[in-house]
């Protein structure tokens, strides 16, 4: 196991990493609040989440704004500032999603609804999804990728926008330089925090669960 002081290879994601970037985050958020309100049934979360994730990595990957770590053992799946919250959701309506049933569509649609009514006004940086697989946790690598997405909005001059549902993760990215702006109960609670714009380094960021 390598030492958590040493500074790991920080790479953009191309198609060819969506397997193992996709079975990362599955095995990443097994247990994470906002998967299992989507896909609740253990039999069924591998598949779910899977499609769920790919359909992320697809919308995302050309847009060179997921950053991964050993052949996407740690990944961080970032959105640029398009002018619009619209690209910062899931999209539920998205042909990559078309293998879920019925009901796991209302639900993705539901939080999607939920997350771009309670985002701020764009333009921004987005975090979408920050995970590293179980097997390799402990490294502080996903630090390392919410630096590296920090910076590129410092670079911008932007602030950068997550979502989290996890109340540990509050204090983790708190502790890394981002404030509460909101908060929501419902479909399930969940908090808004925001980066501001070109500010110092952060120290410290949540290594699963985004």
């Amino acid at each position: 196991m390598s030492a958590p002081d040493i500074a790991p290879e920080i790479t953009v994601a191309s198609p060819g990493d969506r397997e193992p970037v996709v079975r990362t985050l599955v095995a990443a958020f097994t247990h994470d609040p906002v998967l299992r309100f989507l896909f609740p049934a253990d039999r069924d979360y591998p598949d779910h989440a899977a499609a769920f994730f790919g359909h992320l990595f697809d919308k995302r990957v050309e847009r060179s704004s997921i950053w991964t770590i050993a052949g996407g053992a740690s990944v961080a799946v970032w959105e640029p500032p398009v002018g619009s919250t619209a690209a910062a959701g899931t999209a539920a309506a998205g042909t990559g999603l078309h293998s879920l049933p019925a009901d796991a569509l209302a639900r993705v649609q539901a939080y999607d609804d939920a997350v771009h009514a309670a985002l701020p006004t764009p333009p921004f940086w987005y975090l979408g999804v920050l995970g590293t697989h179980p097997d390799r946790a402990g490294r502080r690598w996903g630090r390392a990728l919410l630096r590296t997405g920090l910076e590129r909005a410092a670079a911008d001059g932007l602030p950068a926008v997550l979502e989290t549902s996890n109340p540990v993760n509050v204090e983790v990215y708190r502790r890394a330089g981002f404030q509460v702006i909101g908060h929501r109960a419902r479909p399930f609670p969940f908090w808004v925090m925001e980066h501001p714009a070109a500010v110092s380094e952060p120290t410290g960021a949540a290594a699963t669960g985004a």
